[in-house]
């Protein structure tokens, strides 16, 4: 229907009064001639890939049909950025990325064929080598998104914020100092929270003065799917303090270049955002299953045909008499062919053919260059301007909490491009004072508050990292992380799979976590699970309980995230930040003197080690976080009973220590899983299967805390695993 709408419609052309190449393409515009008619090659292309789409979707050759007719114009946008802009793309920007393409100098079939290879899942294809359909390029400063709906704004004010923060701290970004940022999406896509986080992080940004360079492009079409966007309800929605509205009719051509331009100018000159407003039609449906008659009339579907962005650019270029309606339909054709010729070609192309090659760039792990990396510190002097004289080795043994600071103060010493940040984490030091003065030691550039929502902590995190920052928020309590999970599963940490590792996204997530805080807290402030991490692709999940231990494991994580672009979770302890005493007190059994860095190499602890104490026959209790403690002082008491224990603490929850895990179940062929998270979805059934997996014939039972939320007050000791069930537990397999 729509080619031939197409067709038809061209048929009937009127030639115009010549103009020149050089001239405007019509009275009044900026847009020449020769300009609309590259665009509108790439425009016709990007059509054609639609219909390749639906071509090989028909030969169950092709795997994705969500197209972008109607949405052309975006060449328009395109062509007013600079090809080093870095791009985050709605699924509907086809006629960008080809228009973007060939900005770089590649020649038009290169784009062509990425978006075939795309639709294919053919193994060659430049960005995601088969794995999803994207638009993305490591060229082209085009950065893959998912198909999440706008879960990619957080991560785009991210990157117009890291363009600026690079310039501020003097070190090498991705991106050029007077590059600006550019995320399109559609127009149900605004009322999506994330969409949401990212205007208003923007506008925020900009209130306070900050310099956020962001092109918010929304392309209009009027529907989601098949539910109705009420008419102006995008512009009410675009109009905030701090963000410059631009509006545009998107289907014609000259109109959407101009006003592209003078967004883009707006951004680049003054380094605040602008929402651009194009409004557009959809052509062909949502994807290929997708039946319009069955939501829309025959009416509304011929108004959009009317408003053809395809055709309405033909018949630009015709009322200038730079072309014929013959001229276009001729080549409309050739490049019919030429399309679909390449789809065929890309059918044959290899596709992915193991698991190993589809999880190959999910998270590269060279134990040995992080072991490498972990031990490297500032050299003396400046470490001695960082603490002001007194080093934290010269100090007396130190809690958890001020381990942790000492070592943020370390890194940041040394890693010129990390930045600590996230609520109350600046002048206040953090809720429980484990940043307390990092602030004041490195400035407000490296160590800054950010308002209170956690998608924007993270998408600025995300916007950071593969900026080639070193970011590392802070989420103030694990339970308030489920607010923004979306942002480390489906943005963070897929973004190397997308991207076979060219958009490395380097983070490293400092979370409070865990219950057991005395006086303070119910649910919200003492939460017990940590499933919806565990499940999470490549994810690396550090849980230090002792002071010794959090420091190695943080510089462990801070090189593997500047090394190879780990996604790093370190949760820390919220009961034992300020533990001082392990059997009674007085006894300072949970403090740690901080390791100078002569000896950070050979107290490295790497990605999936666990550490064991005690070198009992009897028993292995396997515990992390908080059940460290409670099974060492339960394995005292077991000991004097004349019971040999030891207690393995496996410190990294993703992946786990497996190796580690089944030598010390063997030593004693009775092990006992001391799990502080929930009986369902806790961290020991996955202990168990690991033991299982790997054929251990011993004896294996679990302690846990109950499938419930944690209660305010003492109520809180009912549901939670506590030392007198391990106690109970280990006496029971011991007898």
């Amino acid at each position: 229907m729509v080619e031939t709408h197409f067709v038809q419609a061209v048929e009937t052309l009127q030639t115009g009064p010549a103009r020149g190449p050089g001239d405007p393409v019509r009275e009044g515009a900026t847009l020449t001639g020769e300009q609309c008619r590259t665009l509108y090659q790439r425009q016709l292309d990007s059509r054609l890939l639609d219909i390749a789409a639906r071509w090989l979707r028909e030969q169950d050759e092709g795997f994705y049909t969500i197209g972008s007719a109607g949405h052309e114009g975006n060449a328009a946008v395109a062509a007013a950025l600079r090809p080093d802009d870095p791009a985050l793309l709605h699924y509907r920007s086809g006629a960008f990325y080809l228009t973007r393409s060939e900005q770089a100098g590649r020649l038009p079939e290169q784009g062509i064929r990425d978006v075939l290879m795309g639709l294919t899942a053919a193994a060659e294809e430049p960005i995601a080598g088969g794995r999803h359909k994207v638009f993305g390029h490591p060229e082209l400063a085009v950065i893959p998104q998912t198909s999440t709906i706008a879960s990619h704004l957080p991560r785009a004010v991210g990157v117009a914020f890291a363009i600026e923060r690079a310039r501020a701290l003097d070190t090498a970004g991705l991106w050029p100092d007077d590059a600006i940022a550019v995320c399109s999406f559609g127009d149900a896509s605004v009322n999506h929270a994330t969409a949401l986080s990212g205007f208003n992080t923007a506008a925020y940004a900009t209130y306070q003065g900050q310099r956020v360079p962001i092109l918010f492009v929304c392309e209009d079409n009027g529907i989601g799917i098949s539910v109705r966007t009420p008419r102006g309800w995008v512009e009410a929605s675009a109009r905030r303090p701090g963000i410059e509205y631009f509006a545009a009719d998107g289907c014609d051509l000259a109109s959407a270049y101009d006003t592209a331009v003078r967004a883009v100018e707006h951004v680049r000159s003054h380094r605040t955002p602008a929402f651009l407003h194009l409004s557009t039609v959809r052509l062909m449906g949502h994807a290929g299953s997708d039946v319009e008659s069955a939501y829309r009339t025959q009416r509304e579907l011929r108004a959009d045909l009317a408003r053809d962005p395809l055709l309405r650019t033909a018949r630009l270029l015709v009322e200038a008499g730079l072309t014929t309606p013959e001229e276009l339909l001729r080549r409309y054709e050739l490049a019919r062919e030429h399309v679909l010729r390449i789809a065929l070609e890309t059918t044959r192309l290899p596709r992915l053919r193991s698991a190993k090659e589809v999880m190959e760039p999910i998270a590269p792990h060279d134990a040995d260059l992080v072991a490498k990396i972990s031990p490297v510190a500032a050299e003396s002097a400046v470490r001695e301007r960082t603490f002001a004289g007194t080093l934290p080795e010269s100090e007396k043994p130190l809690t958890l909490s001020q381990s942790i600071n000492r070592t943020l103060a370390d890194a940041l010493a040394v890693y010129p491009e990390m930045m600590v940040f996230g609520e109350d984490v600046a002048k206040k030091g953090g809720v429980y004072g484990v940043t307390r003065g990092l602030q004041k030691r490195f400035g407000p550039a490296r160590v800054f508050d950010t308002h209170l929502d956690e998608q924007a902590i993270l998408g600025l995190a995300l916007g950071a990292g593969v900026s080639r920052l070193l970011p590392v928020p802070e989420i103030q309590y694990l339970a308030y992380l489920h607010n923004a999970i979306d942002q480390i599963r489906g943005e963070a940490a897929t973004l190397s799979f997308f991207s076979q590792g060219a958009y490395p996204n380097p983070m490293v997530v400092r979370i409070a976590g865990y219950a057991y805080q005395k006086g303070f807290g119910g649910h919200f402030h003492n939460d017990n699970a940590i499933a919806a991490l565990r499940d999470i692709p490549g994810l690396i999940i550090a849980s230090p309980s002792r002071p010794d231990d959090a420091s190695a494991m943080l510089r462990t994580c801070l090189a593997a995230a500047r090394t190879q672009g780990s996604v790093c979770v370190f949760l820390e302890p919220i009961a034992l930040y300020h533990t001082r005493d392990l059997f009674e007190e007085g006894d300072g059994g949970w403090l740690a003197p901080y390791a100078p860095p002569s000896r950070w190499a050979e107290t490295h602890v790497p990605i999936g080690g666990a550490r064991s104490y005690g070198d009992g026959r009897d028993l292995t209790i396997v515990t992390f976080g908080n059940g460290v403690r409670m099974s060492l002082r339960a394995a005292v008491r077991l000991t004097q009973e004349g019971f040999s224990c030891r207690v393995l603490d496996l410190r990294w929850l993703a992946p786990l220590p497996v190796a580690d895990l089944l030598r010390a179940a063997e030593l004693t062929g009775k092990v006992l899983i001391a799990d502080e998270t929930r009986h369902s979805g806790g961290v020991s059934e996955g202990v168990m299967a690991e033991l299982l997996d790997a054929g251990y014939q011993g004896q294996v039972a679990r302690v846990t805390s109950a499938d419930s939320f944690v209660p305010l007050g003492g109520a809180a000791d009912h549901v939670l695993l506590s030392e007198e069930e391990i106690e109970e537990a280990a006496r029971k397999l011991l007898s």
